[in-house]
């Protein structure tokens, strides 16, 4: 018989609403889970256990009829994500004791969508690498294999849900920092459209790079979190696209995008770098099956090269200026320190000349995969990274290893086009290799669909690493006894 979190959000939340478990249950098992793995994977910066539990008995308290469909369901917050009276440090120990006095408008939907966040988890400093080795927690580490990274910015949301610590997360996205984990993790991680998802309260938008996004083990509970966090916000900076009739979830569910064309490219980006032959054989693997379902696939140029990084590079040079107080710098780390020193010596001239022909670049990488309705490409370069291979570099050598490792992701926070990372290769030790499939800007729903198609071609992707089975059931006094629905 499955245990509470072998099922998946989804299916948590329909056995809360068919009786057989309760909130308050399914929050006590998690928070066990997270007691007894959390900082070995490096999950968690703060676990917010009382307020978890009473959030749960409010969500019992809820008339089965305004329950939506994650309704009760453990999830969990970025600790880049402003949350009001719990701890928020963005990854720093700048800011290891800053209480925010609001919340993003992420948790406020999470919380009126009856999601229950057991805390926050492990980010980079200040979003600032793909890898989670800070100060003020432990490094997130790959549940598949505890050697490997975890991945970042969103590498504790990764690591909690490839764990079974929470079936769904929330994570953001501003260079990779949903997809990269996801692809290291075995995990669905999706960037939708820009201004699909609000990054208010507060905040400049951020030359519209960054965007939140959930992270789960199938696209159907991925879609249902996004339902969540994509409400309409006025006086975001960008303008939402159009959401689906029925919502993303009932996109997930249909599965059917119709006949496809999708353009094919393994040729890195943001890098002249070789790409890892288990990336290029998921791939392979990904457009055969699409292939299968009848989409035409072609090979096309990769629609930007390494001519776009410098650019890219002087953004985020700036956006490493986040304010942090005078007195606070010295607790920044190396790599942190070194990208605001290169921001700092970057006038606006620079800065909007690098923005105007980062632009211009993706109007002619448009052009160049024109007709196409999809793109696939590796997520990575790599299929995996261990825990210290970035932060034991020089910090300008760390900087230049992650372009190296990563030369895909970011081009799309460049375009604003969705783009998800799917579990669709292994190694053959059998750790995960990602793919990414990206499509137009504001067409989320085909990208939705055509996500789920390829999960159902796959058998499916809820797979399990061999820690989802350390802890004994026993020890965590879990609920047992509570099977799948049939159907």
């Amino acid at each position: 018989m499955a245990e509470p979190h072998d099922l998946t959000a989804l299916e948590q939340a329909a056995a809360i609403r068919r009786g057989e478990l309760s909130s308050v249950e399914l929050v006590t098992h998690h928070l066990r889970r997270v007691e007894a793995l959390g900082d070995t994977v490096g999950a968690f910066v703060t676990v917010t256990a009382e307020r978890a539990v009473e959030a749960a008995r409010a969500a019992d308290a809820v008339p089965a009829d305004e329950r939506g469909p994650l309704h009760g369901v453990p999830t969990a917050i970025k600790d880049l994500t402003l949350t009001a009276g719990v701890r928020t440090t963005f990854g720093s120990a700048a800011f290891a004791d800053f209480v925010p006095p609001v919340d993003a408008d992420v948790v406020r939907f999470m919380t009126e969508a009856g999601l229950v966040s057991l805390g926050k988890t492990t980010t980079s400093e200040l979003g600032c690498s793909l890898y989670s080795e800070g100060l003020v927690a432990p490094p997130a580490r790959n549940p598949w294999d505890l050697a490997y990274t975890a991945g970042g910015s969103s590498g504790g949301a990764a690591a909690a849900v490839a764990a079974g610590l929470v079936p769904v997360a929330q994570g953001s996205d501003g260079g990779g920092s949903l997809r990269i984990p996801a692809s290291l993790c075995g995990l669905v991680g999706y960037k939708p459209s820009r201004g699909v998802v609000s990054g208010g309260p507060l905040g400049s938008g951020a030359f519209g790079l960054p965007t939140g996004g959930p992270l789960g083990r199938t696209v159907t509970d991925v879609a249902a979190l996004l339902d969540v966090l994509a409400r309409p916000v006025p006086g975001e900076p960008y303008l939402p696209p159009a959401a689906p009739d029925g919502g993303h979830l009932a996109v997930a569910r249909a599965a059917s995008p119709g006949r496809l064309r999708i353009g094919r490219f393994t040729t890195p980006m943001l890098a002249d770098e070789p790409v890892h032959p288990d990336c290029v054989a998921a791939v392979d693997r990904a457009a055969a099956l699409l292939a299968a379902a009848g989409h035409e696939v072609v090979d096309v140029p990769a629609p930007l090269g390494p001519e776009a990084w410098p650019l890219f590079e002087t953004v985020w040079y700036v956006l490493a200026l986040a304010p942090v107080p005078p007195e606070r710098e010295p607790d920044l780390l190396p790599l942190t320190r070194f990208l605001r020193a290169r921001g700092a010596t970057i006038g606006a001239g620079p800065l909007l000349a690098a923005l105007g022909e980062l632009q211009a670049q993706v109007r002619r990488g448009v052009r160049r995969t024109a007709g196409c309705d999809l793109l696939l490409c590796p997520t990575l370069a790599a299929p995996q990274a261990p825990v210290g291979a970035f932060a034991a570099l020089d910090p300008a050598e760390d900087f230049d290893r992650q372009r190296r490792f990563s030369p895909y992701c970011a081009i799309f926070n460049v375009t604003g086009d969705p783009s998800v990372s799917l579990p669709v290769g292994r190694t053959d030790a059998g750790l995960p290799v990602g793919v990414l499939l990206t499509g137009r800007y504001g067409d989320d729903s085909t990208l939705i669909a055509t996500a789920a198609q390829l999960e159902h071609a796959c058998g499916g992707w809820d797979q399990h690493p061999a820690i989802w089975r350390a802890v004994d059931s026993a020890n965590v006094n879990s609920t047992s006894g509570v099977g799948r629905p049939s159907s």
